[in-house]
């Protein structure tokens, strides 16, 4: 099968497309015919070398890139019993161990770290589901609030941010998002309680809004202590990237979210899309032979929705 990988660590050129072995389906898991693989910022940490660097996966002498899946279930494995060939599912490669990523044509996942595809979306919106809608979801569960609880959403128009919003305000939260001035249309209709424009003087304009701090930060744009200040004192601090969270000032309670394949999470996300109570976001596809392209426009920023490869 075809698969993207990189044999050493660079810019977008050091994508490759090889011949590898089909993988097999392992006892507890499940191999899927990948439709379409999400390209994410981990992506470009993983290719340049920064996930080695950090001490968070091995080097190796071939590394495989994506973590997203949507696509059908081609064999499942010995004791797999509520996944069967031709179901259609979402599915996260949380594991860094692993040889070979999502940008293939087959992968193989463990079945918790699977979950059914929503009905009546698209592959490529599917896959835009696991790995930004897991974070956001782990993130809002370790901060733990209530309904009526404040939380600032730092990069509300992202992947992750977007997400936040939309949940948070499902659980009857009310939402400060932060984002550029031109996204606040986006994030309003995503359910944000209020808007606060990006910029420098962001602690101080949450605190006109929510007099003392908000209950929680979720801080997805990972501003870290810069944005610190718009929490009240034992408030509680969640960052979604590893090195973004502050010191835990004025009694706060940090937390940094190491996002894990969750299947009740996944499944829980994919009827909520189902739903159309999930808003998914697609920039554009392109075909897996297009990942320096589509590495290359994400470097750039700006981009609103995921890139997705489809093989």
């Amino acid at each position: 099968m075809r698969a993207i990988v990189v044999r050493k660590s660079g810019g977008p050129e050091v994508l490759e497309m090889v011949e590898v072995p089909l993988p097999p389906a392992g006892t507890g898991q499940i191999r899927i015919r990948v439709a379409a693989a999400a390209v994410n910022p981990v992506d470009i940490a993983t290719r340049s070398g920064l996930l080695i660097e950090s001490g968070l996966m091995p080097a190796r002498e071939v590394t495989g890139i994506g973590w997203d899946v949507a696509g059908t279930v081609d064999e499942a494995g010995p004791g797999v019993t509520h996944f069967a060939p031709g179901d259609q599912v979402i599915g996260l490669r949380d594991r860094l161990d692993v040889p070979l990523g999502t940008y293939a044509e087959y992968v193989t996942l463990d079945a918790t770290a699977v979950a059914p595809a929503p009905a009546g979306i698209s592959a490529a919106e599917a896959a835009t589901i696991p790995l930004n809608g897991l974070t956001a979801l782990q993130a809002l569960d370790a901060l733990d609030l209530g309904p009526g609880a404040t939380l600032l959403v730092t990069g509300a128009a992202g992947a992750v941010g977007g997400f936040a919003v939309e949940l948070a305000a499902r659980r009857g939260i009310r939402v400060a998002a932060s984002a550029g001035a031109a996204d606040e249309p986006f994030v309003r209709a995503a359910g944000a309680h209020w808007f606060v424009p990006r910029g420098d003087d962001l602690a101080d304009r949450v605190r006109e809004l929510v007099p003392g701090g908000v209950d929680a930060v979720l801080d997805a744009a990972v501003l870290g202590t810069a944005v610190q200040g718009a929490l009240r004192n034992r408030g509680s601090f969640a960052s979604v990237v590893a090195g973004g969270a502050p010191v835990p000032l004025r009694g706060s309670t940090v937390t940094e979210v190491w996002v894990a394949a969750d299947p009740a999470g996944l499944a829980h996300l994919s009827s909520l899309a189902a739903q159309g109570q999930l808003t998914l976001r697609v920039a554009d596809t392109l075909p897996l032979e297009q990942a320096v392209l589509a590495h290359t426009r994400l470097s750039r920023g700006g981009i609103r929705g995921r890139l997705v490869l489809t093989p």
